[in-house]
């Protein structure tokens, strides 16, 4: 396993890089993906990200020049906030075996790259790219931004329970580069769209209540998606909706995919650890945030597997 440092020296004596992203991107993968071309370009090191179609409009501004070409012949290939095969975008599918160096987080994480450095203690990867930027000495403004933006929203704007001092000092490092941290926030945790508000009063309203109240399930079916004409911008992050409520400490969010197979979040207090809940079904993440995919079942027999696990992980903490 790589120190940061280690990291650093990697990637200087490399070149041509490919930086991978996972299924349904999100602001940490994504802001570290961006920092990490941006620094190696620093380094003046060619670097492309691979383009991952499920970017959403909250995200697009911080990648949408940096994707590589269909042409384009790397030498290296890095994944950054990806800790398993099974989060491999179709295209990336054929990088599973070649990924050179792999950075992450998640204490589920397969151990995939040829290099690896993983910090399961960090609440963001972006802590992670952080210090691989300091190492290089490319702490710029350009590095600064996206990072902010990958660990304010990997942390609900430092509201986890997964946040640490350093999780505070890495922000306040990436303030004093000068970035624009106000409009990053009111962007990502200040805004949202009448349709959101719509959606999320909806869904509100229609919540399940389980184990006395203390799990509560958001549904969001295809038939409630194409009635709203829903986005994936309209759907980011909702798994964060469930755990507002008072006295539940499990909060599981199931949205119903095309092909009719439910991806659900689970987010948790210290009772329940959800990535023992997930791995039951080939899922993994972090003990307070943690993700799956059930296939075969309906909605019914889908929320009553993942309520019954969430219950019976409970009952043993």
């Amino acid at each position: 396993m790589l120190t940061t440092k280690e990291v650093a020296e990697f990637l200087r004596a490399h070149d041509g890089y490919l930086i991978l992203t996972h299924k349904r991107p999100d602001g940490d993968t994504l802001g570290c993906a961006a920092a990490l071309c941006h620094m190696l370009r620093g380094l003046g090191k060619t670097a492309w990200l691979l383009k991952n179609d499920e970017v959403t409009d909250n995200y697009a501004p911080y990648v949408e020049n940096l994707w590589a070409a269909e042409d384009y012949r790397h030498s290296t290939v890095v994944s950054v906030d990806l800790a398993a095969l099974s989060l491999f975008p179709q295209n990336a599918e054929q990088y599973q075996d070649k990924v050179d160096l792999a950075i992450d987080h998640h204490p589920s994480y397969e151990n995939f790259g040829k290099e690896s450095c993983v910090h399961p203690e960090c609440a963001a990867c972006g802590e992670i790219l952080y210090e691989v930027a300091a190492e290089l000495g490319q702490l710029t403004a350009e590095v600064a931004l996206p990072l902010y933006v990958a660990v304010a929203t990997d942390t609900g704007c430092f509201v986890y329970s997964n946040v640490t001092a350093n999780t505070h000092r890495v922000a306040a490092a990436l303030m004093e580069t000068g970035i624009d941290v106000r409009a990053v926030n009111k962007k990502h945790f200040r805004t949202k769209s009448k349709k959101r508000l719509a959606l999320e009063g909806r869904l509100l309203s229609e919540m399940e209540y389980f184990d006395g109240g203390r799990v509560v399930v958001v549904q969001v079916p295809q038939s409630m998606i194409k009635e709203m004409r829903l986005t994936e911008n309209d759907m980011d992050d909702l798994a964060a909706l469930g755990g507002l409520v008072e006295g539940q400490d499990c909060s599981v969010t199931m949205k119903e995919m095309e092909n009719g197979d439910w991806k659900i979040s689970v987010r948790t207090g210290p009772r329940v650890n959800a990535t023992r809940v997930c791995e039951r079904f080939g899922g993994g993440g972090h003990a307070a945030a943690s993700g799956c995919v059930i296939h075969g079942m309906t909605r019914e027999e889908a929320k009553n597997a993942i309520v019954a696990a969430c219950i019976e992980v409970g009952a043993h903490a």
